[in-house]
């Protein structure tokens, strides 16, 4: 592949070009197996190159942790190599913990089924808004308890950390429910007609309900919001 400004060879498709100083792709997909890593290199809504890594995983241990983070640098590197705008990721959720703890690109992600199927269909859809704020400045309401002392606040800024989260309203406690679960647990439901959401965070028998405010503007749009946030509520080991 040759730079599609100045024509300069290209070492693999989809590279940054050195000599001119242009990207040759935008967005990055990484599907993550355990074992195996195919990374699809996107241009607006354009497939410009693939490649895969593998590796073979070591059975826990000191040497299992080195073995994962690796796997996971030599896919970061990948997409460094790239300077993409977008990085998206679908699989294996170690791999991919191992992976966003080694960019620093915002890592967006993607259903494990057709994820570049997924991506290609969203750009050709209107990108949606960022919202620059900091996490504690997402978060107010009528209601200033959160349920579920650390780990409760834990979920509420996850969810408020995520780009296209404009605020999480605090809801009041429900402390007359059923559930014998121990811990907290959170789940983000599905959206509504402008695409907002509800965050559920349970502990043990009580429930508090809060609302999310989102920059989606359709149910569609907010579901994809709500997938991304439950795989982030995943990550931090608080879904139910």
């Amino acid at each position: 592949m040759e730079c599609r400004r100045c024509g300069s060879p290209l070492e693999k498709p989809g590279d940054y070009c050195l000599v001119c100083d242009t990207a040759n792709c935008d967005g990055v997909v990484a599907a993550c197996d355990r074992d195996h890593a195919t990374l699809t290199f996107v241009d607006d809504e354009d497939v410009v190159g693939r490649t895969d890594i593998a590796t073979v995983p070591e059975d826990g241990g000191e040497t299992g942790v080195v073995e994962l983070r690796n796997f996971a640098g030599r896919i970061a590197d990948e997409i460094r190599r790239k300077r993409p705008e977008d990085v998206f990721v679908a699989g294996d959720h170690d791999v991919i913990r191992a992976v966003r703890a080694d960019l620093r690109y915002e890592v967006f992600r993607v259903p494990s089924e057709n994820p570049v199927e997924t991506v290609v269909e969203q750009r050709g859809d209107r990108l949606l808004d960022v919202v620059e704020k900091p996490v504690a400045e997402k978060i107010g309401g009528r209601h200033s308890t959160l349920i579920g002392d650390r780990d409760g606040q834990r979920a509420i800024r996850t969810v408020a950390d995520h780009p296209n989260v404009k605020k999480v309203i605090p809801g009041p406690i429900d402390a007359g429910g059923s559930g014998s679960r121990t811990g907290v647990r959170a789940k983000v439901t599905r959206a509504d007609d402008n695409g907002n959401l509800r965050l559920l965070v349970r502990d043990g028998s009580s429930v508090q309900e809060n609302r999310v405010v989102t920059t989606a503007m359709s149910h569609d749009t907010g579901e994809r919001v709500r997938s991304d946030l439950n795989e982030a509520l995943d990550d931090a080991e608080l879904t139910e």
